[in-house]
């Protein structure tokens, strides 16, 4: 039996399709990850699969339960982190997980050995009797998915987990889930972070306006661009006419400026790069780099919903000021 199993899963907010008929399995042990741009439906999909939102229609179960008439069962074999905050910040982190661990059934002896192992694990016990109102957005995500992970749950859902995080807590989590998952935890993540889906991943699913779109291990899907090539170049002073000049060209499909460096879509990188060789000694440039690209995960990404990480984060760091700053 899979670890989680949909079928034809909808939710509808009047004749919005915030989720249109999603129908994936995901394997026990296995880390899947759900990618799309704000507003596509992933948080919409982690609340259906955790119960805390009913479906419009179609069918879920998670663990060998129905989140819909069993969600009791369901919730008691599932860790959540999700946007948000199930801790209390007048409290300290050990009285937090105390506190959740008892609502979760754990018995005295069993959660406190396991709250010390997780603070620990989390680099959190010699602050374990702080409250949570000093503690850095970093520190409390650390809480949080400690919380989740009190009563050893069979699968864990992770919503956005470092969104918004230093690079050093950032690591630390990803690290940790990654750890979690090879002794069998399974995992449903989603976040904007390409990069972080296609290290952690064995495969995901990208949604768009409520629809999966495309689904595969991260390296079947970078594959499946394989006759789309990438040239890099940036060159030692400003050449604007370099860009032009290449939209140019038959072979190249796209243009892109991203800081001093250009990147170039093509059909034929070795045409390319002896054009912009021959662009460089007519026009007096020198070649600073050159450097041909392999389709990456993020490419399949523009690819299926026509936005590229940065649009994402922009997005997502748009939702952030409207939300007072708050992450979740």
């Amino acid at each position: 039996m899979d670890a989680i199993e949909v079928a034809n899963l909808a939710k509808h907010y009047g004749s919005v399709k915030a989720v249109d008929g999603l129908t994936f399995t995901v394997a026990k042990g296995e880390f899947f990850g759900l990618l799309g741009p704000n507003g596509a439906g992933k948080t919409t999909t982690i609340r259906m699969l955790t119960g805390l939102t009913k479906p419009s229609s179609g069918t879920a179960r998670v663990a060998g339960h129905y989140c819909t008439r069993e969600a009791l069962a369901v919730k008691q074999r599932i860790g959540v982190v999700s946007e948000v905050s199930n801790l209390y910040n007048e409290m300290s982190a050990w009285d937090n997980l105390m506190f959740i661990a008892e609502l979760y059934g754990v018995n005295k002896p069993t959660r406190t050995d396991r709250a010390k192992e997780l603070l620990e694990t989390f680099q959190l016990y010699d602050r374990r009797n702080d409250h949570l109102l000093g503690y850095s957005k970093g520190m409390k995500r650390r809480v949080r998915i400690a919380a989740a992970l009190l009563h050893r749950p069979e699968v864990l859902f992770l919503d956005e987990p470092t969104s918004g995080l230093d690079v050093q807590s950032s690591r630390l989590i990803r690290s940790i889930i990654r750890q979690l998952n090879r002794e069998a935890v399974t995992i449903f993540l989603t976040t904007h972070y390409i990069d972080e889906a296609d290290q952690l991943c064995d495969r995901v699913a990208i949604i768009r306006q409520g629809k999966i779109v495309v689904e595969g291990s991260p390296e079947k899907l970078k594959s499946s661009l394989q006759a789309e090539h990438a040239v890099e170049v940036a060159v030692d002073k400003d050449a604007s006419g370099l860009q032009i000049f290449l939209e140019s060209r038959p072979c190249v499909k796209e243009v892109t400026k991203r800081g001093d460096k250009y990147e170039i879509r093509t059909s034929d990188p070795s045409v390319t790069i002896e054009e912009v060789a021959q662009f460089a000694r007519s026009n007096d440039l020198k070649i600073v780099r050159l450097n041909t690209k392999e389709p990456s995960l993020e490419d399949v990404f523009v690819k299926h919903t026509g936005l590229d990480a940065v649009q994402v984060e922009r997005m997502e760091s748009l939702r952030v000021v409207k939300n007072g700053g708050q992450l979740g």
